[in-house]
């Protein structure tokens, strides 16, 4: 039996507290003319999206291109979850206090390899979605 399910939207606040639990999000940019999509780790700063990467990689084009970050959490038992979506402007981090300050060791990247750069999205629009459940 499925259970009913309503959809609220999220405040901006509501938003950065639930990207700031999940521990992965995607990373999603335009590559050789074409959509792309990259699971990526990353930490918050205020609403800006960090993500770790290596230099030579597939980032390294994305120095002022407008992305999309999405990340969420779904229970397919329950049927509920939230979805939150940040649009910005991406930005490599180059500032040296900045990138101590953001190496936090509880958030490194999963993949194997160094991940010596710092991508910023900085925060333009943030929105979020959640399905909670309703009585039947």
């Amino acid at each position: 039996m499925s259970p009913f399910t309503d959809i609220e939207t999220l405040s901006p606040e509501e938003c950065v507290r639930l990207l700031g639990s999940a521990p992965v999000g995607r990373l999603v940019f335009t590559e050789h003319a074409m959509p792309a999509i990259r699971p990526v780790n990353f930490v918050l700063d205020g609403t800006d999206v960090i993500v770790r990467t290596a230099a030579d990689s597939w980032a390294r084009g994305l120095n002022g291109a407008i992305v999309a970050f999405e990340a969420d959490h779904i229970d397919p038992e329950t049927h509920t979850g939230w979805s939150v979506v940040v649009l910005g402007k991406a930005s490599a981090v180059t500032d040296v206090d900045a990138l101590v300050r953001l190496n936090d060791p509880s958030r490194r990247p999963w993949a194997p390899g160094r991940h010596d750069r710092c991508i910023r999205i900085r925060a333009g629009q943030i929105t979020g979605r959640r399905l909670v459940r309703t009585a039947a």
